[in-house]
């Protein structure tokens, strides 16, 4: 991580203990032991102090401590409103950024949409996910939750003879009180490398 790097990250880590221990506790939410959060991000256990955060064990040192840190700063206190589901492109403010999204969130995962099939217990698992029962399209769909209230809805397409395979990432309907704009794009991206990591 370059140094102006971790001078964002360091900033919004600051930005987040701005507030009580106790609102971040309830904001993220987290767990609090010795004076140090605990929660689950990117599908590893995150600590986080006000001089650090790790993933895993390890010094987060890249967007996704980056990401977690903006997360921390910003979460409110209230409940995830998962429906109705929005496509990213349904996000105010979102076109400057939809061909990134489509690229590295959906596309991304396409040619392995199979193998998410056959391993998506593993990944539901290791992300505290669910299976989505209400889906209406899709030959099957998975939620996923990168940072505890964002919640990463998915619905994947098997390839056939008439069609290619295909993924659809959407959000909660408020999910841009949790993570500004970009920093949505940003956990889709990482969650899809989180996904592809697990299967290589």
């Amino acid at each position: 991580m370059t140094r102006s790097y971790l001078n964002i990250r360091n900033r919004y880590l600051s930005e987040a203990w701005l507030r009580s221990i106790d609102d971040l506790r309830s904001a993220i939410p987290a767990e609090v032991e010795n004076g140090v959060l605990s929660f689950l991000a990117f599908g590893e256990r995150c600590v986080m102090s006000p001089g650090e955060i790790t993933l895993g064990g390890e010094p987060a040192g890249g967007a996704e401590g980056l990401l977690t840190a903006m997360y921390a700063s910003r979460a409110p206190a209230r409940p995830v409103k998962l429906h109705p589901l929005r496509s990213f492109k349904e996000l105010p403010n979102s076109m400057p950024y939809q061909g990134a999204f489509a690229a590295n969130s959906e596309r991304v995962l396409v040619p392995h949409v199979e193998a998410i099939q056959r391993r998506q217990g593993e990944i539901i698992g290791k992300f505290s996910g669910m299976v989505n029962t209400d889906a209406i399209s899709g030959d099957f769909s998975f939620t996923l939750y990168p940072l505890p209230r964002i919640p990463l809805y998915y619905i994947f397409h098997l390839p056939d003879e008439e069609f290619p395979a295909g993924v659809s990432c959407l959000f909660a309907d408020n999910a841009v009180e949790f993570m500004p704009l970009d920093g949505l794009a940003d956990v889709a991206e990482y969650t899809a490398r989180r996904i592809l990591a697990l299967l290589a």
